[in-house]
Parts: structure tokens; C-alpha cells; sequence
């Protein structure tokens, strides 16, 4: 028997049409700042210190890494923004977001959590003309964790009872006293910022640590080097909770607080309430809270306690007496902490001349 096989005729594909090079391009640039996107949101974000709040362990001009993987990427709160941006789009004072629509934020599992004395990125908890997400950044460091206690007693800070060991670049002001004029290049040689310095009371107030305080005090030139502590029981209204008729605390003598715990639970009396204010009303997500009459009501109903929904930081700059810092406005909230700064991988001196404006020596430094 004879098998006879159909013929077919061979079929042509038609040739794959190439891409425009303008396409090549725009998929480039598509694939690029999605990459960044996911790189910048859950590993590591660059940023750069723009105050003295930090000095001397972080210098205005340094540029660091801080690490989303440490405590763990927050999931977008607002999904509606412009990637790559903050708050503004580039070179602009145009939002670089819409607030239309606001998401559950959630953190994913990371390789520790906020531990004392880690050096933190967060968004800064008063602004609220912006979504806690797209808050401004702050960097500061972390003094207490939640369920501390916490107070500055003669300038030394206490967690617990406990005398904590201060930053070794710790700074404070400093009033100097000197025989005759001090030139710029007096401060510009001891590493002082230029910005920082003014006159006051017939001598020039600096930023400085202890030891350095010291040692122009040593200097023949020099009178005298006097700190600018402030004396217990002298209020300042700037401090958190901002009664100062019934808290006499200021920068140097503060305290003690109880910083907020997940889970713990707090009598709400007129002496309690203005130190959980603000965590009640703005932070843990209570739309039906309010103040009336010195008294705390949720969903109509007056409270005598409150039990907090997530845990809270008290965060201190290493230059104490130039930063405004939680002794100003309070905790820290879990959802607003970006990561922790690990390293300086770039460090300029705006003050320098052109071929000395890098700091050569704080390159790929590790922050401590």
C-alpha cells in the first residue's frame, strides 16, 4: 500500500518590525526609573545633611546611604507621586503627588529593629501640611526606644535611671572670650562652621565639643570659654508638652517622659494628657478622637486610659544645643522612620576653596 503525504507550502513569518530608536530609548528610561523606584524603596535611599543638628559626627555636606533594609521598607502611604521625588518635582514648588488617595501603611520584615544610639532617617512628625510619608526628612539620633523613660538632667541624658554614654563629637554652645579680634581663619582651623558663629555679650558664640572648648580656653589670647547651660526650673515654651506653667524643663534639664509602647496602656489625667496629645489625636490613627475641656473623648465617649497602637521614638541631635529636636516636639511614631544611615560615601565643604572642598577623610566612613 502506498502512503501519499499532503504537501505543504512552506509558510513565511513576517519579519519582527524594529523598534524606532525613540522606542529603545523611552522602554531605557522606563526600565530605569522603575529599577531606581524599587532600589530606592526597599534598600537604600541617598541623602545628604543640609543643618548642624548632627555635628561633629555628621558634617552640613556630607552625602550618606541610609539603609531601607535595616528596620524594614513602609509600603507607599500615598501611591499617587512622581517617581524618584519627595515632595516637590524637580527644580520646582509643584507637588510631585496627589493625596487623593491615602493607603494603610505596613512595614516589611527587616534585619533589626530602632535600636538606642542608632543614627536615624525619619519623616518629621509636625508637618502636616504633607502625608506622613512625604514628610520632611530628619536625621537624628535615637536616645530612647518605646517603653523608655527619659530625662536631661545638667545637660547628661538618662534612659532609665541610667546615665547613657554620650556621642564622642558631642557638641554644645560656647561663649569665648577673647583679648582682641578672632579672624576667620581662627574658627576655619579648629573646624568650626563659619555660619555658626556670631557675637554676642563682647565675644563669639561656637559650636564646639568639650574638648575643643578646652582647648581654646588654653590659648594665651583667650580669656575665658564659658558653656552656655541653662539652669533647672528655668521653662522654656519651646519644650515638649509645651506647659511650661507646670513643666519648668528647657534643652539641658528635661524630663523625665515615658516614651510610648505598642500595647501599653496609660491613665489619662490633666497632668498625662498633653504628653499624648498629639500621639492620640495625629499619630495613631484615631479619627474619632478630640480634646474637650482638658479631657479626651473617642467616639463621644470620655476616656480615663489609652491604650497606644504602635510604638514610639524620642530622637536627640548630637549638637545639643543647635538642634530642634524631640525635647521640642516630641515622640517618633514606628510609621514615620525611614532607615538607618549606615555610611558617608561622599563629604564636601561648602566653605573650603575649590581644591578643598571634598573631605577626603570621610569618605566611605561608617556611621557610628
Amino acid at each position: 500500500m502506498k502512503v501519499k503525504f499532503w504537501e505543504t507550502k512552506p509558510t513565511t513569518k513576517e519579519p519582527k518590525k524594529k523598534k524606532s530608536a525613540a522606542r529603545e530609548w523611552g522602554d531605557a528610561i522606563l526600565f530605569a526609573v522603575v529599577a531606581a523606584s524599587l532600589i530606592r524603596w526597599a534598600t537604600f535611599e541617598a541623602y545628604t545633611i543640609p543643618t548642624p543638628s548632627m555635628e561633629k559626627s555628621l558634617l552640613v555636606g556630607d552625602f550618606l546611604f541610609v539603609s531601607k533594609l535595616h528596620y524594614g521598607p513602609r509600603t507607599p502611604k500615598t501611591p499617587l507621586q512622581v517617581p524618584l521625588t519627595h515632595q516637590t518635582i524637580w527644580g520646582t514648588n509643584i507637588p510631585s503627588y496627589s493625596d487623593l488617595i491615602q493607603l494603610k501603611s505596613y512595614r516589611l520584615p527587616g534585619f533589626s529593629e530602632v535600636k538606642r544610639n542608632d543614627v536615624v532617617v525619619f519623616n518629621y512628625p509636625p508637618e502636616e501640611e504633607h502625608p506622613a510619608d512625604l514628610r520632611t526628612n530628619y536625621i537624628k539620633r535615637c536616645i530612647a526606644v518605646a517603653g523608655d523613660s527619659i530625662e536631661v538632667r545638667n545637660l547628661q541624658v538618662y534612659v532609665n535611671g541610667q546615665a547613657v554614654e554620650n556621642p564622642a563629637q558631642m557638641q554644645y554652645k560656647y561663649l569665648i572670650l577673647a583679648k582682641n579680634h578672632l579672624s576667620q581663619k581662627f574658627f576655619q582651623d579648629r573646624n568650626i562652621n563659619l555660619s555658626d558663629v556670631y557675637t554676642t555679650n563682647g565675644g563669639y558664640m561656637v559650636d564646639a565639643t568639650p574638648e575643643l572648648a578646652k582647648q581654646i580656653k588654653e590659648l594665651d589670647f583667650i580669656n575665658d570659654v564659658k558653656l552656655m547651660n541653662n539652669e533647672p526650673g528655668n521653662a522654656d515654651s519651646q519644650i515638649f508638652p509645651h506647659v511650661p506653667s507646670k513643666y519648668e524643663w528647657n534643652f539641658d534639664n528635661f524630663g523625665p517622659v515615658y516614651v510610648p509602647k505598642e500595647g501599653a496602656t496609660v491613665a489619662i489625667t490633666p497632668e498625662s494628657l498633653p504628653f499624648y496629645e498629639k500621639v492620640i489625636l495625629n499619630y495613631d490613627g484615631n479619627e474619632n478622637a478630640e480634646i474637650r475641656d482638658g479631657k479626651l473623648f473617642i467616639a463621644g465617649q470620655e476616656q480615663t486610659s489609652y491604650t497606644f497602637k504602635q510604638d514610639y521614638y524620642f530622637m536627640m541631635g548630637d549638637n545639643r544645643h543647635n538642634s530642634m529636636d524631640s525635647r521640642a516636639w516630641g515622640y517618633v511614631p514606628a510609621d514615620h522612620i525611614v532607615g538607618k544611615a549606615v555610611l558617608i560615601w561622599m563629604s564636601t565643604n561648602v566653605e573650603g576653596s575649590f581644591l578643598s572642598k571634598i573631605r577626603w577623610n570621610r569618605l566611605f566612613n561608617t556611621i557610628e
